[in-house]
C-alpha cells in the first residue's frame, strides 16, 4: 500500500475551502436593488425597471448603473441619469444624485427621498428649496423607462452660440409712433 503523507492535509484544506465558501454565500446573499429598497421601508419603484448593476456598501451609500439615461411617467414624469447615488436610510434616501422631476414645466434635481410615516401612504421628494408629496401606492412598482436623447456636444456647442450671439447683441426698442392720434386734437 502506497502512504502519501499529505493527503490528509490536502484533503482538510478542501474541505475548510468548501466550508467557507458555502459560510461567505451565506453571509452575503444576492438582492436586487429593489429589494433593498423594500428591506429599507422605501417602495421598489423609486427606481425604473431593469436595474441589474449596483453597489451597496456598510454606510448605506449605494450607486445605481442603468444602460442609458431615461425618464418614467409618475404623477409627474422623473429623469434618471445613466449613474444614480445616495445614501440609503430606513425610510429615506439622502445626499440623492442621479433624478430629476418635473414640476410646472421645469427640472428640478430631487435631493432626498423619505417616508416618514409608511401608514400615510405619502412618500416626500425634496428638491432643495422645496418639499412635494406624492402618493406612495404610485411607486410601488417599477416603471418602463423610455430612453432619452442626450444632445452631443456637437450640440451644446450650437446652444452656446446662439446664446453668445444673443446676449452680444444689443436689444433695441423703438417705439411706434402713431400721429394720427396728435392729428386729430
Amino acid at each position: 500500500m502506497i502512504y502519501f503523507p499529505h493527503f490528509p492535509t490536502l484533503l482538510f484544506t478542501i474541505f475548510i475551502c468548501s466550508l467557507l465558501s458555502v459560510v461567505k454565500s451565506n453571509e452575503t446573499p444576492e438582492f436586487s436593488i429593489y429589494e433593498v429598497l423594500k428591506l429599507h421601508g422605501l417602495p421598489m419603484g423609486l427606481l425604473p425597471k431593469g436595474v441589474k448593476d449596483f453597489t451597496l456598501d456598510n454606510s448605506g451609500t449605494f450607486e445605481v448603473h442603468l444602460d442609458q439615461a431615461c425618464t418614467a411617467k409618475f404623477e409627474n414624469e422623473m429623469h434618471y441619469h445613466r449613474n444614480v447615488s445616495g445614501t440609503l436610510r430606513y425610510g429615506q434616501i439622502d445626499g440623492l444624485s442621479g433624478i430629476s422631476a418635473q414640476d410646472l414645466f421645469l427640472w428640478f434635481p430631487v435631493k432626498e427621498i423619505r417616508v416618514d410615516i409608511p401608514s400615510s401612504g405619502l412618500i416626500y421628494f425634496d428638491v432643495g428649496v422645496v418639499s412635494k408629496q406624492f402618493s406612495l401606492s404610485s411607486f410601488e412598482t417599477p416603471r418602463d423607462c423610455l430612453a432619452v436623447h442626450v444632445p452631443d456636444l456637437e450640440d451644446g456647442r450650437h446652444i452656446v452660440e446662439s446664446v453668445s450671439k444673443i446676449k452680444s447683441e444689443k436689444l433695441r426698442y423703438q417705439p411706434i409712433q402713431d400721429n394720427t392720434a396728435r392729428t386729430a386734437l
